[in-house]
C-alpha cells in the first residue's frame, strides 16, 4: 500500500459527514446533565453565492476551539446563519436580472452545502436566517419598542447618499469619502430619515468596554470612534461693527489650560450664515466665501488640505478672563455640525491652528498654561463657562432607500402622524415586486407596491400609507446571535430562560472591518433591550477574537482580475477538508493570516498521511517512555494553545510529536493511539474519527471523549529547553526530553514552522550541537 493511495479524504470524509449528520452528534440541547453551556460564535456569513477562502478561515479554524471546549467538558453551541439582506445581493440580482430573494435562497443553498464540507461542528437545527418572515418580525418588534422608547425617530437630516446604490449610508459605512461597498464617491443630501438615538448610550458604550476580553486596538478603535472629549464650554462677547452689544459665541475646549494663548477664533460658515440670516452685515467677501464653503461636502471639508481657506469676519472676541481682545475667522474646515460650530484657537499648542496662523499671518502666543480645574471654576463663578463632555458619535441613521431589506413597521396618517405597526399585525412583510430598481428621487422602490402601501391608520381607522424605506442591515444582525437561543420561538424573540443559559456570549469571532460598525450596534442593541427588560445582560460578547485575512500566493489581496483566488472547493477534492483546515491553521497566528503557499499545504497533506500510515502498523505491546512523555508534553502544550486560539503552535506541536513516536518505533501501543487521536479531533476530524471508530473499533464518537489528561509529573522529570539556531541566530527554543538523542532534537527542529522558514527546504551544510544546551544548523 503506497503513501498517497492509502489515505482517500474523498472517501472517509464524506462518509463521516452523513454519519454525524443522520446520529446528530452536533444537535446541542439546551442543557446537557455535568456540563456549562458555551457558544462559540462566529459572525455568519453574507450569502454571496460561494464559500470562499475567508470564509474557511473564520469558520473552520473557530470549529478547533469549539471541539476543544466540546471534549473539555462544555455543553458547546456552535451555530450558523445567514444575514442575507442588503445592497450587494440586490445590486448582484439587478445585473443578472433576477428577483433578490431568489439570487440570495440560491446562494444559500449553495453555501449550505459548501460549509457542510467542512466538517465544522456546526448545529443545523438552530439555522437563522434575517430574511425569514419569522425572524425579521422580531427586528420589527425590536424596532417598535425603541420608538416607544424614544430611540427610534424621524428627522430631516443631511445624510451621506450614494448616488451608484442610490440609497442613503451610516458615517461608519463610508470610508475616504467613498461608498464602502462600491467604492462611489458620497455626496450630502437633506432627507427625512428614521434613525436611532446611539449617541444615549456613549458614556456606557465608552464605559462598557473596559471590562471587556477584546483586542486593545477593537476596545480603542469604538472609544476612538464614540469620541468622548471632557473638557468646558467657553462663552465669548463679541464686539460687531454697527451691531447692539450682547453678541456671544461659544466654544467647547478639551484645554481650558490653553485659554490665555488664544489668539483668534474660527466659527464655521454654517455658523457665519445663521449670523446673517438674523441681520448680521456681513461683507461681500465674507458672504462669497460663505457660499462657496458651503457648496462643498462636509467629507471633503474635513479631509483638508495643506493649504487653508479662510476669511476675517470683521469681528471681535474678548477673552472672558483676559479681557483681551482677539479677531474672529470664517474657515470651512470647522464644521456647523460638530459641537458649537466654533472653535478658539491656540496655536502654541495645536497643529492645525498653527498652520492657519503662520497662513493668514496670525499671532502665535507663548502664554503660560494654567491649571484646568482653576480655569474652569473661574469660568463658572463670572457666568463664561461651564464644565462640558462632548462626543464625536451621531445618531444611527438606519433608513435606506432600497428594496432588499426590513420594512419598517411605521404607518403614516394624516391625522396621526407616524405610527407603529401593532405587534399582533407583524411582521410587515416585504412584498413582492417585478420592478424593485432604486429611484433617483430618493424614494424607495417600496412606493411602487401600491396595494401594499395603502392601510389604515392604526390608531384613528383612517386611510394610511406604509413606510416605504427598510431597514439598515446592520439592525437585522445586531440581535441575532440572541435568536440561536431559541430560534423556533414564535412567542418572544428568544425565552428568558433560555437566554439566560446561552447569553452573554463567551468567545465571538470575526473580522477587525467590525470593529466600528456591528460590534458598536450590537452593544447598543443589547443595552436597550437591557434596559427594557428583556434581557439580563448589557454588553452581548465577553470575549472576541479577530482574525486575520488570507492573501493570494503572490502576496496580495485575492481577486478575480488578479488572477490568485484560491477556491476551497478544488482545494478540498485534491487534498482534502482536514489537510485545508490543517494548513489554514499552520499558516501563522490567527489574527495575522497570510499568503496561501501551494508548497505548504502539501506538506501538511504529508503529514495526514503519514498519521494514517502510522496507525495501519501494529500496536505495540509496550509503551515506549520517551513517547510516553511526548504524548503527555503535547497533551499539555495542544490543550493551552487551543484555548488561546494559538492554532499554528498546535498543528507544530503535532508535527513534532509524530516525528519523535516514528523516530522512535513507528508505532505506538492501542492507548498511545488512543490518545494521540484524541488531539488529533479537533484540528482534522474526519481522519480522527476514521482512526477511532474504524482501526481502534471504539463504538463512539472521538468527538464525545474527554480532552486527555497530562501527568505532570511526567514532564518535569527530564525536560530541557534547547534554543535552535539558524546560521547562529536563534530562530525556536524547544522543549525536549533530556535523554533525546541529537537525531531526536534535529527532526524535532526542522519540524518547527519558524526554523523551517529560515531553513527555506534546504539541509543543513553542518550540525553544531551541544546536548541540552544548543542546537545551530549551518545552511550557509
Amino acid at each position: 500500500m503506497t503513501l498517497m493511495s492509502s489515505y482517500e479524504p474523498t472517501q472517509i470524509e464524506p462518509k463521516w459527514q452523513r454519519r454525524w449528520a443522520a446520529e446528530k452528534l452536533y444537535r446541542t440541547p439546551d442543557a446537557r446533565r455535568g456540563h456549562g453551556n458555551k457558544m462559540i460564535l462566529v459572525e455568519f456569513p453574507y450569502p454571496s453565492g460561494d464559500l470562499h477562502t475567508g470564509h474557511w478561515y473564520a469558520f473552520a479554524l473557530p470549529d478547533m476551539y469549539a471541539r476543544y471546549n466540546r471534549m473539555r467538558g462544555y455543553n458547546v453551541m456552535y451555530p450558523i446563519g445567514f444575514d442575507a439582506f442588503g445592497l450587494p445581493a440586490e445590486n448582484a440580482a439587478i445585473q443578472r436580472n433576477l428577483h433578490p430573494e431568489e439570487w440570495t435562497r440560491g446562494n444559500i443553498a449553495k453555501m449550505t452545502e459548501q460549509l457542510h464540507s467542512m466538517g465544522a461542528m456546526f448545529d443545523w437545527s438552530r439555522e437563522v436566517r434575517t430574511i425569514d418572515p419569522d425572524y425579521y418580525r422580531w427586528t420589527q418588534w425590536m424596532f417598535n419598542r425603541m420608538y416607544q422608547k424614544g430611540l427610534a425617530y424621524r428627522a430631516s437630516t443631511s445624510v451621506n447618499w450614494c448616488p451608484k446604490d442610490r440609497t442613503v449610508l451610516a458615517n461608519e459605512q463610508v470610508v475616504d469619502g467613498c461608498c464602502e461597498r462600491c467604492g462611489t464617491q458620497v455626496t450630502q443630501k437633506k432627507l427625512e430619515q428614521w434613525m436611532m438615538r446611539i449617541t444615549e448610550y456613549a458614556d456606557r458604550l465608552v464605559d462598557g468596554s473596559e471590562g471587556l476580553d477584546w483586542p486593545r486596538t477593537t476596545r480603542l478603535a469604538q472609544q476612538n470612534w464614540i469620541g468622548r472629549s471632557r473638557g468646558a464650554r467657553i462663552i465669548w462677547k463679541l464686539t460687531i461693527p454697527g451691531q447692539t452689544e450682547g453678541k456671544i459665541v461659544e466654544t467647547f475646549t478639551t484645554r481650558p489650560d490653553t485659554i490665555f494663548g488664544v489668539t483668534f477664533l474660527v466659527i464655521s460658515p454654517e455658523k457665519a450664515k445663521e449670523w446673517m440670516d438674523a441681520g448680521w452685515k456681513a461683507s461681500d467677501g465674507v458672504k462669497e466665501y460663505v457660499t462657496r464653503s458651503l457648496r462643498k461636502r462636509e467629507l471633503e471639508r474635513l479631509e483638508g488640505t495643506k493649504e487653508k481657506t479662510g476669511v476675517d469676519a470683521g469681528v471681535d472676541a474678548v477673552n472672558p478672563l483676559s479681557g483681551e481682545s482677539i479677531p474672529v475667522w470664517i474657515a470651512d474646515y470647522v464644521l456647523g455640525s460638530y459641537g458649537t460650530g466654533a472653535i478658539m484657537a491656540v496655536p502654541a499648542h495645536d497643529e492645525r491652528d498653527r498652520e492657519f496662523a503662520t497662513q493668514f499671518g496670525l499671532p502665535i502666543s507663548d502664554a503660560a498654561l494654567r491649571d484646568a480645574d482653576m480655569i474652569v471654576a473661574e469660568l463658572k463663578k463670572l457666568n463664561a463657562g461651564r464644565p462640558e463632555t462632548t462626543y464625536k458619535l451621531r445618531d444611527w441613521v438606519i433608513s435606506r432607500q432600497r428594496y432588499w431589506g426590513v420594512p419598517i413597521p411605521m404607518v403614516h396618517c394624516k391625522v396621526c402622524g407616524y405610527v407603529p405597526v401593532p405587534d399582533e399585525d407583524l411582521p410587515v412583510k416585504l412584498p413582492p415586486l417585478e420592478d424593485f430598481k432604486p429611484t433617483d428621487d430618493g424614494r424607495s422602490p417600496l412606493a411602487r407596491a401600491t396595494e401594499w402601501l395603502s392601510t389604515a391608520c392604526p390608531q384613528c381607522g383612517d386611510p394610511a400609507q406604509r413606510e416605504t424605506d427598510t431597514m439598515d442591515t446592520f439592525v437585522d444582525s445586531s440581535w441575532y446571535f440572541m435568536r440561536y437561543a431559541d430560534p423556533k420561538n414564535s412567542k418572544k424573540f428568544a425565552s428568558p430562560a433560555k437566554l439566560k443559559r446561552w447569553m452573554p456570549v463567551p468567545m465571538y469571532v470575526g473580522g477587525a472591518e467590525h470593529n466600528t460598525m456591528h460590534l458598536l450596534y450590537s452593544r447598543f442593541f443589547t443595552k436597550v433591550l437591557h434596559d427594557l427588560g428583556h434581557v439580563t445582560f448589557d454588553e452581548p460578547f465577553l470575549a472576541r477574537r479577530n482574525h486575520g485575512i488570507i492573501m493570494g500566493p503572490d502576496g496580495q489581496k485575492m481577486s478575480k482580475s488578479r488572477g490568485n483566488v484560491v477556491d476551497p472547493d478544488v482545494e478540498v477534492k485534491k487534498y482534502g477538508a482536514d489537510t485545508v483546515r490543517m494548513y489554514l491553521a499552520f499558516m501563522g497566528p490567527y489574527a495575522q493570516g497570510g499568503p496561501w503557499d501551494p508548497k505548504g499545504i502539501t506538506g501538511v497533506r504529508r503529514f495526514l498521511v503519514r498519521v494514517w500510515d502510522l496507525f495501519q502498523k501494529p500496536a505495540a505491546k509496550r509503551a515506549d517512555a520517551v513517547v510516553e512523555r511526548e504524548l503527555h508534553a503535547a497533551t499539555k502544550s495542544i490543550g493551552a494553545d487551543l484555548e488561546t486560539l494559538s492554532l499554528n503552535t498546535t498543528v507544530s506541536t503535532l508535527m513534532k510529536l509524530l516525528n519523535v513516536v516514528e523516530d522512535r518505533t513507528s508505532t505506538m501501543t492501542t492507548a498511545q493511539r488512543a490518545r494521540f487521536a484524541c488531539l488529533l479531533a479537533p484540528l482534522a476530524p474526519h481522519l480522527a474519527e476514521e482512526l477511532w471508530r474504524e482501526i481502534l473499533k471504539k463504538k463512539s464518537s472521538v468527538h464525545t471523549q474527554s480532552w486527555p489528561k497530562f501527568d505532570a509529573a511526567l514532564l518535569t522529570s527530564a525536560t530541557a529547553r534547547i534554543p535552535v539556531q539558524v546560521d547562529g541566530r536563534v530562530r525556536a527554543v524547544l522543549e525536549f526530553a533530556s535523554d533525546a538523542t541529537e537525531a531526536d532534537v534535529v527532526a524535532a527542529a526542522k519540524a518547527d514552522a519558524n526554523v523551517a522558514r529560515f531553513l527555506e527546504g534546504r539541509e543543513p551544510s553542518n550540525v553544531v550541537y551541544l546536548p541540552g544546551k544548543l542546537l545551530n544548523l549551518v545552511i550557509s
